[in-house]
């Protein structure tokens, strides 16, 4: 096993919920590795940069499921269950194989739940494509809609508005939901208005 699969592992362990299911985790490897790839940096590198922690909270909370695997040898590993699931997840994941975050680049857990009120998904807009990725029962939430506009120069060289360039009543939609995690990207109106980038 290698650091860079350990490393994953652990993440995908300590971020995915006790069912420990496969799927689930592979997943969430399978977003670390796509923000990793858009960023132009291997997964051990981004995984050890500042910005991962506000995908992963694992990397800096403490979480007892990724300490205990990072400190895990491969016995303890062969040994555990849902351990042996999240380096087998880990390894799918980083082998380009089926992508069970349905393309996504970003996921949420239990908190989507219950704080949902405050989330912060929620408050821009969130929906689910399929009726059976809305694990939580929380439904679709639109937020009022946003018109961005184009900006152009006036004759005096000053920056004023120009033709409208899009607008959206939704941030997020749902991509995949596996165990415990929905995985999300940005809707395409989103993406339009705005310019954002897919990672960010």
């Amino acid at each position: 096993m290698t650091k860079e699969e350990k490393l994953l592992a652990a993440v995908i362990y300590g971020e995915g919920s006790t069912a420990n299911m496969f799927e689930e985790m592979a997943g969430i490897a399978a977003v670390l590795i796509r923000q990793a790839k858009a960023r132009g940096q291997a997964v051990a590198g981004f995984l050890g940069s500042e910005e991962a922690k506000t995908f992963s909270f694992v990397l800096k909370d403490g979480n007892p499921r990724y300490n205990a695997l990072i400190k895990a040898s491969e016995v303890d590993i062969a040994a555990d269950a849902g351990m042996k699931a999240a380096v087998k997840s880990a390894r799918h994941a980083m082998s380009d194989k089926q992508d069970y975050s349905g393309g996504g680049f970003f996921w949420d857990g239990l908190d989507l739940k219950t704080n949902y009120t405050k989330h912060p998904k929620v408050l821009k807009g969130i929906r689910f494509t399929k009726k059976e990725q809305d694990i939580y029962s929380v439904g679709d939430h639109k937020i009022s809609e946003v018109i961005k506009y184009w900006m152009k120069l006036d004759k005096e060289g000053k920056q004023i508005q120009g033709s409208e360039r899009g607008r959206y009543d939704c941030t997020y939609e749902s991509t995949a939901a596996y165990g415990g995690t929905v995985f999300w990207c940005y809707t395409p109106e989103f993406l339009k208005a705005t310019g954002n980038k897919e990672y960010k």
